[in-house]
């Protein structure tokens, strides 16, 4: 296998104002994915593990490192480097972002979250609400919920939801900001099988969980953050 994102000495720290003082959230962390691959990550709250996600997403600028992702379009790209225009054609066709919250414009129906994720992608109408209806029906989202507003949906179907609007996009990395916090155990099932599928689809992913015995289950690798480190559980092999 060939890597996707090559990870050199980043680092991230916040000047809390209040306090005035600077608080570090990453220390010179290291990290190669390989294509294909399903990279766990764990640590206590606080511990970095969503600012990492937020500095690959470029949501968070680090204050010193490399992050060399393995682009289909520019080829391999330093990602702490890259300008806005690169950034934003990088979120839309490439890299995905999944989190427990579901962040939509109000009066948007779950049809048209994932229609126009398509459709900035650069598909037509017409095939982006063809697919947009697959995808729906392939995560088993109600056909009956396709109009309406996700703001009542359940927990499990805002996340069903939010995978089905990264899918679209036919990301070659995909970022789980602990999609399954708070969820029930049958929902936690769901979760799996997707990320199953999209596993066997070829999609390289990085996945932040609390729920150890769930990550294991799938993880190739598994690391935890440590005073802004990562730190490798252990060498094993947990999916096929």
């Amino acid at each position: 296998m060939s890597a996707i994102l090559s990870i050199r000495k980043l680092a991230k720290s916040f000047y809390i104002h209040g306090l005035k003082k600077e608080i570090a959230a990453l220390a010179e962390v290291d990290l190669t994915v390989d294509s294909g691959e399903f990279i766990g990550i764990a640590g206590i709250s606080g511990s970095g593990k969503s600012t990492l996600f937020r500095c690959i997403y470029r949501t968070y600028l680090p204050q010193s490192g490399e992050m060399w992702f393995h682009s289909a379009k520019f080829g391999w790209i330093d990602l702490a480097q890259a300008d806005l225009r690169q950034i934003i054609y990088l979120r839309k066709h490439e890299i995905g972002y999944v989190s427990q919250f579901l962040r939509v414009l109000p009066r948007t129906t779950a049809m048209e979250m994932v229609t126009q994720a398509a459709l900035e992608r650069g598909a037509s109408f017409g095939v982006a609400q063809s697919e947009a209806e697959k995808l729906l029906r392939h995560f088993q989202l109600d056909q009956k919920l396709w109009d309406s507003y996700p703001g009542s949906f359940s927990g499990g179907e805002k996340l069903r939801l939010n995978i089905a609007q990264a899918m679209i996009t036919r990301p070659r990395l995909l970022l789980l900001d602990e999609p399954t916090a708070s969820l029930d155990p049958d929902a936690k099932l769901r979760v799996r099988d997707l990320i199953r599928q999209l596993m066997q689809a070829g999609t390289t992913m990085l996945g932040i969980f609390h729920d150890h015995d769930f990550m294991g289950e799938l993880c190739h690798r598994e690391y935890r953050i440590k005073d802004g480190r990562l730190i490798a559980w252990e060498d094993k092999v947990y999916a096929d």
